[in-house]
This record gives structure tokens, sequence and C-alpha cells, in this order.
């Protein structure tokens, strides 16, 4: 069979496949704000949502992000984010994870200093995106309310996107969302002794 052969086989099987697309594209006409949660035991989880916020600084529009668990920590994110300015609003509330502090109500206290900075950046309508990093964790310990956190969720605006991260979602929050990310586990370097690092992990 010939190069030629080949390439209109090509070119006829692709017409086929944009028509198809076109046909599915034409029939996706709704826009509105997206819960959307990133999850599971597999790095990227939080690595993802500060994409979407460069995203959405991009276009120009404002970006609201409150850090649950990792306040104590200076990260790399941070210190980028925070030079946008008045564009993105950054809040850390966090004390660390709870296996280090070992005091729920001290993590409960911290963890509500962070939904209340999480549902003022909602209740913001200059702000487009919210990021609630590492909020599954605070909710997975019982540290903040689910069906307060599920109900904000479900009456936010309908022009704002929220994004939920940390491993272990409850099957509450996954069911409010409209898009769900489970970030699979298949290695990491720290189960061969490589500790976390700078510009990888934070």
């Amino acid at each position: 069979m010939s190069g030629s052969d080949d390439a209109e086989r090509h070119k006829s099987k692709m017409e086929k496949k944009k028509a198809a697309r076109d046909k599915i594209m034409a029939a996706k006409t709704e826009t509105r704000g997206l819960v959307i949660v990133h999850t599971g035991k597999g790095k990227g989880k939080s690595t993802a949502a500060w994409g979407m916020a460069l995203r959405m600084l991009g276009y120009g529009r404002r970006v609201g992000i409150v850090q649950f668990v990792k306040g104590k920590w200076d990260t790399g994110e941070r210190t980028v984010f925070e030079k946008f300015g008045d564009q993105c609003v950054i809040e850390a509330h966090g004390e660390g994870f709870s296996w280090e502090s070992q005091d729920l109500e001290r993590d409960k206290a911290a963890a509500m200093r962070a939904w209340d900075a999480a549902t003022k950046m909602m209740a913001d309508e200059t702000i487009s995106l919210v990021i609630m990093d590492e909020i599954n964790i605070a909710l997975r310990y019982g540290q903040l309310d689910a069906a307060m956190v599920v109900d904000a969720l479900k009456n936010k605006r309908e022009d704002l996107h929220v994004v939920l991260t940390g491993r272990n979602a409850l099957d509450e929050v996954i069911d409010t969302a409209d898009l769900v990310t489970e970030m699979t586990l298949v290695k990491h370097p720290f189960r061969s002794g490589i500790k976390a690092q700078q510009g990888i992990e934070f």
C-alpha cells in the first residue's frame, strides 16, 4: 500500500472523527461555575489547582486561595502568587498535619479560620476562582462540619469556580462536585528514602 493511500485513509478517518466531535460540541451550550475536586494518593492535587489559578490570572481574573494545612510552611507557590498583588488573594491558616499538632481543638480552630476566609472569598463577586487547598484533609479528620461545607458549595454563586484539594475526599463532597480527578500513586521517591524537596513538593 502506498503512502498516498495511507494519507487518504487517515484524512477520511479524521474527517469522520471531526464531524462526530463537532456534533458533540454543538450540544454543549451551558457555562457556569464548577465545583472541582482533586483527590487520591498520588502527587499533583494542589499543583493542578495552582495551574488553574495561573490560567485564571492569565485572563485577568481574580483568584482566592486558602491553605488549610500548609500555613506554617514557606512554599514556593505562595511566594510566587503573592507577587500578583490584589489579583490573587492568598491566606494560609494551616497548623500543619494533625499528627504533628495532636490537638483536635487547635486543628478545628485553624480549620474554621481557614473556612471563614474561604467563605469570604466565595462571597466576593470580583473573585472568579476559589481554591481550598487541602480542605479534604480537614474534612476527613472532622476538623470541619461536612454538611456546612457541602451546603456552601451547593449554594455558591452561579459563576464561581471552586477547587477542593486533598486526599480522601468525602463521598458527599464528591457527590456535590461537577468534576472529580483522582490522582493515582504509581511510584513515589519518598518510599525510596528521598525526602520532600524545594520546587517539587513545596
